[in-house]
């Protein structure tokens, strides 16, 4: 069994960014593997994992967190209990999966981080890593000694690793999405077009996005090929025809009707005191 998880530090103590260790040990010799990643995700989690099977084979089991990385948030579908892509990937691969439910029961890697933010970290500001590149680098001499020192001998000698063998790792540690293919036979995936070049009929494809950032599709265990093409242009709205004869009605809160508003009442007054009758010139005799 190979427990996995990442841990979050400042491992180049302000000197570089913030990134992930992302560690595997075995839990029969105590045998490291890691490397740094920008953070704790599907691909770089793949991609460690790759490289271990690479180095060491495919494990029997893997000890795992609940992290969305490990275990899909999905509700379960009946009986079936959705997987994440790395749960997936694993799935091919043979491997059991197992989670854990607390922290402490990843005991065994808890502990390997507080060792490696001590340790690792000294080392590495001694030689004045400040990179993931330079640090990667460096894990390549540092972790077989480390290995050497720390690592225990299994109670049984043999090895439960099997090799990978003809096993195509890149088609099995990868995302896959299933697309739905159209008339034309053009896909869109990550708001991109794809235009598929065999002329077979299908209505849906998968697609792998790989752990080196290159893409693959497929229909079953048939490669496709295609290529990317240009987004078609959205039809633009066109206003509506305007009305003749009609003047349109301004908003009770328009300034203009707000100004002849004030006008009117204006014109108003002024018209009341021209109705008003002048005074008579008998009228004005009396009067005095």
């Amino acid at each position: 069994m190979v427990q996995i998880d990442g841990s979050h530090h400042d491992w180049f103590e302000g000197r570089g960014p913030k990134c992930v260790f992302m560690g595997d040990i075995d839990d029969a010799t105590g045998r490291v593997y890691g490397r740094f990643y920008e953070y704790e995700g599907t691909i770089p989690a793949m991609d460690s994992f790759k490289r271990y099977i690479k180095k060491y084979g495919i494990p029997m089991s893997v000890y795992l967190d609940k992290h969305t990385t490990y275990k899909s948030p999905a509700q379960p579908m009946g009986d079936e209990l959705p997987l994440s892509e790395f749960g997936r990937a694993s799935k091919e691969l043979g491997v059991e999966i197992i989670y854990a439910n607390s922290p402490q029961a990843k005991g065994r890697v808890e502990r390997l981080f507080k060792t490696l933010q001590d340790r690792l970290v000294k080392e590495m500001r001694l030689k004045g890593i400040s990179s993931i590149e330079e640090a990667n680098r460096f894990l390549v001499r540092y972790l077989p000694v480390y290995n050497r020192r720390f690592a225990q001998k299994p109670n049984e000698r043999d090895n439960l690793h099997i090799k990978a063998g003809n096993v195509d790792l890149d088609t099995i540690l990868c995302i896959k999405t299933e697309r739905t293919v159209r008339n034309d036979h053009v896909i869109q995936h990550n708001k991109k077009l794809y235009q598929i070049e065999n002329r077979i009929r299908m209505s849906t494809i998968i697609v792998e996005d790989r752990i080196d950032g290159t893409m693959r599709i497929r229909h079953g265990k048939l490669a496709l090929t295609f290529h990317e093409i240009e987004q078609r242009p959205k039809k633009q709205k066109e206003p509506p025809p305007l009305r003749l004869g009609r003047t349109p009605k301004p908003s009770p809160d328009h300034p203009w009707r707000k100004g002849w508003s004030k006008r009117t009442r204006v014109t108003k007054a002024c018209g009341d005191m021209e109705k008003v009758p002048p005074l008579s010139h008998s009228n004005s005799t009396t009067m005095g």
